[in-house]
Order: structure tokens, then sequence, then C-alpha cells
């Protein structure tokens, strides 16, 4: 399939005389300009209510006056044998599995075919992602006023040129709407949030990374009228404040994911009062959130006891006290990203280990200051680990790597491990880990006691571990015949 597939001719095709369109179609192909070579077309008249080359009515063309057009088509002396084999009802719950791309070509094939594949009942979850660089609004809202009701899904991430116009009728149309992704929709502005809460009640995701131009005030129109939320993504919109979260945490009391990566005007009271209002909360990140202090985390993990998910990565003010909460009060973490706190150690590790047994994922990224006792305590406390990342933290050496490779967790689970930049750390290390048979990737990025030669150790015994590893070019010697002296005559004399 095409990724550039054409949106912007006048309908998708559904000509009875089959000569004529085989003729259009053979035409067409020759000026690549103005024709896919797939023939897909969303943004057709075709898509609309009431159009599809005079046969498609409307969304709920399966019955009532859609179930005699249909039948009377099918009975108008259509010869191919699927359609007289096969029941129409039959026919659509085939449909019903096929994609957008697959649907668009079976609406050309004949006009019974364009009544079942545009039926609305086949178009409930819907995924433009591949067309990102061709959808317009007016591919939006033709697909918004064919689905109507029937749409529960659809994703638009990084369809740029969508704008509010299109999302206000979608969200007229298409008021059954469970899941949407707007992900990278630059245009979107607090118009759509508006209109999203005045007609869609159901909605319970919606992803709004980089809407660069949404503000508290989206938050207060979600508050309003979107109380089923259950996950909400507002990542790298800037303009958001803690003015926004608190009304819109008290107003969807059901939100189990908030995710606020880069929301650097977010502080610890918004991080409070949501902590409050939410009290199912399983996953959250605050990435990059820098005014976030240890206040707001030790009220998160009181009011949090089902949290799973925790990044609080780049929140570089926070310090043990955090970790010390999570401990006592969040029991079934299992993933916990903290790269770059610089200010945790091993005593707010330990803890967490001591505590969290179901810990699967961990990533200490340029936690400097831990030791090889973090990774004691973690061997010995937490034997579902699969994932840890130790790169930069300078202070690990093979008597940690050693600890960790004789643990359960490393024989039986443990498949990625990141050591970059690990300059204490030799080949002792890699023979420690042998025994992790389960282990597919390790990373040693300038780790410079590593060698080639131990690297060939661990590979004997894991065959197929990938190893991510740099060796600096080896300087040349010097030029030991003599001929050349190392300074001129003149330097010689100075």
């Amino acid at each position: 399939m095409a990724r550039h597939s054409h949106f912007h001719s006048d309908k998708v095709s559904s000509s009875s005389d089959h000569q004529h369109h085989h003729h259009s179609r053979s035409k067409s192909a020759g000026n690549k300009h103005h024709s896919s070579s797939n023939g897909t077309d969303l943004s057709s008249n075709g898509v609309k209510n009431g159009s599809a080359a005079g046969y498609y009515t409307n969304g709920n063309s399966a019955t009532g006056n859609g179930h005699w057009k249909m039948a009377r088509v099918f009975n108008d002396g259509d010869e191919s044998t699927i359609n007289r084999k096969l029941p129409k009802e039959l026919l659509l719950r085939i449909f019903s599995h096929l994609d957008v791309v697959s649907l668009c070509r079976c609406a050309q094939v004949s006009k019974a075919w364009n009544i079942l594949a545009l039926d609305g009942s086949n178009w409930q979850r819907v995924d433009l992602f591949d067309f990102q660089t061709d959808i317009e609004s007016v591919v939006v809202e033709n697909i918004a006023l064919r689905c109507g009701g029937f749409l529960r899904k659809l994703s638009l991430r990084g369809c740029q040129q969508v704008g509010d116009e299109a999302l206000a009728t979608f969200s007229m149309y298409c008021n059954n709407i469970e899941y949407l992704n707007l992900k990278y929709c630059k245009k979107i502005t607090d118009r759509t949030c508006q209109s999203l809460s005045l007609h869609c009640h159901k909605l319970q995701y919606l992803d709004l990374n980089s809407c660069s131009m949404v503000t508290d005030m989206s938050l207060h129109y979600l508050a309003m009228g979107c109380t089923s939320l259950k996950h909400l993504d507002i990542s790298w919109c800037e303009m958001i404040t803690s003015d926004g979260i608190i009304p819109m945490a008290q107003g969807c009391p059901k939100l189990e994911t908030f995710i606020c990566k880069g929301c650097v005007q977010i502080k610890d009271i918004g991080l409070m009062i949501f902590a409050v209002a939410c009290p199912n909360l399983q996953h959250v990140s605050i990435q990059g959130c820098r005014n976030i202090q240890d206040q707001g985390i030790i009220e998160l993990a009181l009011h949090s006891p089902q949290l799973q998910y925790l990044c609080v990565s780049n929140c570089s003010q926070l310090t043990d006290l955090s970790l010390t909460a999570l401990a006592n009060n969040c029991t079934q973490l299992t993933t916990l990203e903290c790269a770059s706190v610089s200010q945790f150690t091993d005593t707010g590790f330990q803890a967490l280990a001591r505590n969290c047994h179901l810990m699967e994922r961990m990533d200490l990224e340029e936690c400097v200051l831990i030791t090889d006792a973090t990774l004691r305590v973690l061997a010995a406390c937490c034997p579902r680990l699969e994932f840890l990342s130790l790169s930069h933290c300078e202070l690990i050496t093979d008597e940690g790597i050693r600890q960790l490779g004789m643990a359960s967790c490393s024989a039986e689970h443990l498949t990625v491990l990141e050591l970059d930049n690990l300059p204490l750390i030799t080949d002792s290390s890699l023979d420690h880990l042998v025994a992790c048979h389960n282990l597919q990737r390790i990373e040693l990025y300038d780790c410079q006691l590593i060698t080639r030669a131990g690297i060939r150790r661990l590979r004997n015994h894991l065959p197929n571990i990938k190893v991510h590893a740099y060796f600096a070019p080896v300087t040349p010697p010097p030029n030991a015949t003599g001929t050349r002296q190392r300074y001129c005559r003149c330097c010689v004399i100075l």
C-alpha cells in the first residue's frame, strides 16, 4: 500500500458499468499527480451520508431504509457468485474485519459492495496515522458524517492539518466515541476540548500530546463534560498549569492514567489535589516536571495504593523522601523510571526494593550516588526484575554486577541490562552474567575496561544476546625508524 494515498478526488467510484469503471481507473493511472495506485480516497463525497454514488444512505444502512435499498441492489441483476451465495449479513460481517484501505477498495467493486463497505458499522475503529501527511479537515468531517454513532475509536496521530472545525463536526456526529488520539495535531486549541465536552460524554481515552496551543481552559471543559475519562495525556502542552489540573482532577475522578511530560508549570499543589481526587491512579508520568518536589510525590503515594507505573525522570528536586513514601504505600509498583534524579541514594532504593517485590522495570540512569549496595538489595528482594538501566552510575563495580548475576531474577527474568559509561566494571562483570539465560540485550558503551575478549566469552554462553559496545580506534604507534626529527633545527637551537 502506498503511504501517500490520494485523498482529494471527487468520489469513490461505484459505477454499475464495470468496463467504464476499469477504463476510468486505467486512464487516471497515467497521471500520478492526480491519482494513487491503490485508488484509496477518504475525503470523497462517496463517504458522506446520502452519497456513496447514490447508494449509501446513512450510518444505519444495515437497518431500515438501507435494508431495502441493499436488497434491491442485490436482487437487481447482480450475477456475481459471492453475492448470490453469501447472505448480505455475512458479507457485512466479513467487511467489519477490514481496514480503511481495504474498505475503500471494496466500495469500488459494485453497487452492492459499495453499500456494504461504506456501512457505518464497519467504521467503528479508524486509524489514519499511515496517511498523516494527506489528511485534511475535510477527511475527518466526511468520516464523521458517515460513521456517526458507530465510531468508537479514532486515531488522528500526526495529522497536523486537522483543526478545530473538523473536530467540532466530529464531536457532534460521533458522540459515542470512547478513544480519541490527537497526538501532534498542532492546530488543535481549547475549542476542540469544548466541543468534546458538549457532545462526547462517553470519552474514556484522550491523547493531546504535543498539542501546544491547549491551555488550562481545555481541562476545565473536560472536567465539565467528559467525566468518564480514564486516560489523559497532556505531555508537552506547556501552557497547562496547576490551575487547570485541579478542576480536571475533581471533574474526572475515574482517571487511571495521567501523563504530563514536560509540563513545567505544574507544581506540587496540582499533583497533591490530583492524587486526592483520583484514587484509582495506576499509571503516572511527570517526566520533566522540574517544579515537582517531595511533597507532591508523598501525597501521590499516600492516595494511590494501586499505582503500578511511575516516571519521575528529570524531576531533579526529588530526594529519598519520595522513594521512602513510595516504598511504604505503593507496594503494587512494577515500573519506576527516575533517570537523572541525582539526589536519590542507596537509602531510598533499598527501602523501595524491600517493600516493592513486584518490580519489573527500573531506569536508574544518571542516579550518580548509588553504589553496589543498591544492586545487592535489588538482587535479593526483586525476583521479577526484567529491565535495569544503570548507565552513568559511575560508582557501580564488578561486585555489584556479581550480586545481580547471582540473583534468581537474573537467571529467570532479566532480559535487558544497560551499563553504559561505567568506568569501574571489567570483563569480570560479563563473566558474572553468563547465568542470565534470558538476557537479550546488554549496553556497554564507553565502558573503558571492557574488552572484545570479554564480550566473546559472554557470547559463547549466550549466543543470541545483542551486545552494544564501542571501542575507540587504536592510537597509531610512534614512528620507530627515527628518520624524522621531532623538532626542526630552528626549534632545537631555540
